[in-house]
């Protein structure tokens, strides 16, 4: 064994427990310190979801680094001593979650700048996923983390986890389960009797997110979930959730046609928020966001088949 290794182990062999964070489908998620004061998220599951574990770490593993993915802080899965539980071990959220975030504003929506600075950070995270094959198969706001900017004047940065369900490049669509039932579009759950697993399930998921921090709760009808268009969003929020939830998957944009959409245009989203001297209030409040370019206007489908009009049922 090198010494690295005697490091890992002896690091992560004598964590102390600080506090219980949360319960999955898959296992539970604590927060440890180790002896040099450091904190880590424990993510934890019975042996036989070790397969899940694993893929999430060599996930985590494959963007070591990225600003949008979280990072694992072990090298390796760890196995107990009685073979029953597994774990891997993650940077802490110190934020919480987009859920925690959700469950702020007691059902009002978010400021839309605040929305589409969100929708960015996530957009960026799964274009990162997509462009190398990758699919994250269950984003949800308790799947995207919260935590503070290294960037002098931002509120927070946002990264995806939670990859325990994803599909890797080379995997078989067919092996894979769904995700959260609300989050997933109608070709992933089966309702014409084929599943279909591809890029454009994260931006379906991507549009319930957005919808949701406006707000929006999904309604359950049959086997799916339909969403209700928020009736005070900007004409800009409104086209973006449309590209992003066209009922058919070949018709909904992709990631990279998002970030180049006006809703998450940074310099809209991304200018600071340092808080402002009295006589500067005025002068701080964000715009309100304008109605879309032509050229945005004019590509809307003629013919869509889903809610056109704010208040209208998403999904159905």
């Amino acid at each position: 064994m090198s010494r690295d290794d005697r490091e890992v182990v002896d690091e992560f062999s004598s964590l102390e427990f600080v506090s219980f964070l949360g319960q999955g489908g898959f296992g539970s998620v604590t927060l440890m310190r180790d002896s040099k004061s450091r904190l880590h998220a424990e993510k934890s599951s019975p042996v036989y979801y070790i397969n899940n574990l694993e893929k999430e770490h060599r996930i985590m593993l494959r963007y070591r680094n990225h600003p949008r993915i979280v990072q694992t802080t072990s090298p390796s899965l760890h196995i107990d001593i009685n073979l029953q539980r597994c774990c891997i071990y993650m940077e802490f959220a110190s934020k919480g979650t987009i859920h925690n975030m959700i469950s702020s504003f007691h059902g009002r929506p978010m400021p839309e700048v605040m929305v589409g600075r969100a929708a960015l950070m996530i957009l960026q995270g799964l274009e990162a996923l997509h462009s190398n094959g990758y699919v994250h198969c269950d984003l949800k706001p308790a799947n995207v983390l919260i935590f503070p900017s290294k960037n002098f004047g931002q509120p927070w940065d946002l990264k995806l986890g939670d990859f325990g369900l994803s599909k890797e490049p080379c995997s078989d669509p067919r092996s894979l389960s769904g995700g959260t039932k609300q989050y997933m579009p109608p070709e992933a759950v089966g309702t014409n009797g084929v599943v279909m697993i591809g890029p454009a399930v994260d931006v379906w998921s991507l549009g319930c997110v957005v919808l949701e921090m406006f707000g929006g709760r999904p309604q359950k009808m049959g086997d799916i979930y339909a969403w209700r268009l928020p009736k005070l969003v900007s004409p800009v929020a409104s086209d973006f959730l449309k590209r992003c939830m066209e009922l058919h998957p070949s018709l909904r944009a992709t990631t990279a046609d998002l970030l180049k959409h006006p809703f998450v245009a940074p310099e809209r989203v991304m200018r600071s928020v340092i808080p402002p001297r009295p006589d500067q209030m005025l002068r701080y409040c964000p715009p309100a966001l304008r109605c879309p370019p032509p050229a945005i206007r004019n590509n809307v489908p003629r013919k869509m088949t889903m809610a056109t009009r704010p208040g209208d049922l998403i999904g159905c």
